[in-house]
């Protein structure tokens, strides 16, 4: 059987601690990259597969915007993000669906309530029930419906990885992880995603941030770094991990279910996480500490950011304890 890293070939990135017990601990891998690709920080095997989830969403509105499809402003950050469903969320991905001249019915991915409290209540209130356009997907499954409309692709098959928008996609992975796909699996929306290595995925998302100031990149990648930061709402939510970090610090930065996460700077320095419990809590510490470690972003404007997007230790609502890096990691700051 296929598989990512084993616990033996981790590193320990981070612990949580209550009370002064370490009551769990978080194992994974991580890499820091720098602009030019080579390699400046190593934990953990790197070089192992993992599904990279929704950490691919960028590259994978880029495929539909080669394909044609005119995404601009919100809908470019709506495209690549997993967002919590508020009303503002189900909206843009409503008008991605009306210019494509199609409706939340043609979506593929599984109705849901949405995270967002708000459009939670109102869909409850309004006995709506579960709803395609609340789903964390319905942005890139909108623009993938609105390429098959622009080509002439059939839409009930968009999700096959068969179909011409799914090809695209796995060629648009390939370009920019520089790597072969070794695997291809059925991720949560119902859309395929490819097995590539942390290696391969820090260097797709360093090209991606760096595209704004590199005149010889893809403008359309162009476009998509340079929406992710203008639009962060749009890619989480606001007040959202993703978000915040965009807000704050103008890096490019989102997550993946089972635990991985990237970052990327405008100078094309990246890191790519993968937590090997599946945990995403402590993804945005470890991440951003990686590249404070490297130089790539200021040690003092992270500290102010991490106070806002991770979650503290609780006991009785009070805090009791916190989650904090393990001596690995510590031991890059020395």
């Amino acid at each position: 059987m296929l598989e990512t890293f084993r616990a033996s070939d981790a590193a320990e990135l981070a612990v949580v601690e209550r009370n002064g017990f370490i009551e769990s601990r978080h194992l994974g891998s991580a890499v820091v990259m720098a602009a030019d690709g080579s390699v400046v920080t190593e934990l953990g095997d790197i070089t192992a597969p993992i599904f990279p989830r929704s950490t691919l969403k960028p590259f994978q509105a880029l495929a539909a915007m080669r394909s044609g499809v005119p995404l601009r402003g919100a809908q470019v950050a709506l495209a690549c993000g997993s967002h919590v469903g508020s009303r503002e969320h189900m909206a843009v991905a409503a008008d991605m669906l009306r210019a494509a001249g199609m409706t939340s019915e043609h979506l593929q991915c599984p109705p849901a309530w949405p995270a967002d409290e708000d459009a939670l209540t109102w869909l409850i209130r309004a006995d709506r029930g579960r709803q395609r356009l609340a789903f964390n997907c319905s942005g890139k499954h909108a623009a993938f419906l609105w390429a098959c409309k622009e080509n002439r692709w059939d839409t009930s098959t968009y999700l096959e990885p068969n179909h011409p928008m799914q090809r695209m996609v796995m060629e648009t992975v390939e370009e920019y992880t520089g790597e072969r796909i070794s695997h291809i699996a059925v991720d949560g929306c119902g859309a395929p995603v490819p097995a590539v290595s942390l290696h391969g995925l820090a260097r797709a998302v360093g090209q991606l941030a760096k595209a704004p100031a590199d005149r010889h990149a893809d403008a359309r990648a162009a476009t998509i770094a340079t929406a992710m930061v203008d639009y962060p709402w749009a890619v989480h939510g606001r007040g959202e991990e993703n978000t915040v970090v965009m807000e704050e610090l103008r890096i490019l930065a989102k997550l993946g279910a089972e635990g991985v996460m990237v970052m990327g700077t405008p100078t094309g320095v990246s890191v790519a996480v993968k937590i090997l419990d599946g945990s995403l809590r402590a993804a945005s510490l470890i991440a951003l500490t990686l590249l404070a470690a490297a130089g790539a972003v200021g040690a003092v404007d992270v500290g102010p950011v991490l106070d806002r997007v991770v979650k503290p230790v609780l006991g009785r609502g009070q805090p009791v304890g916190r989650l904090r890096l393990a001596p690995p990691v510590m031991a890059l700051l020395d």
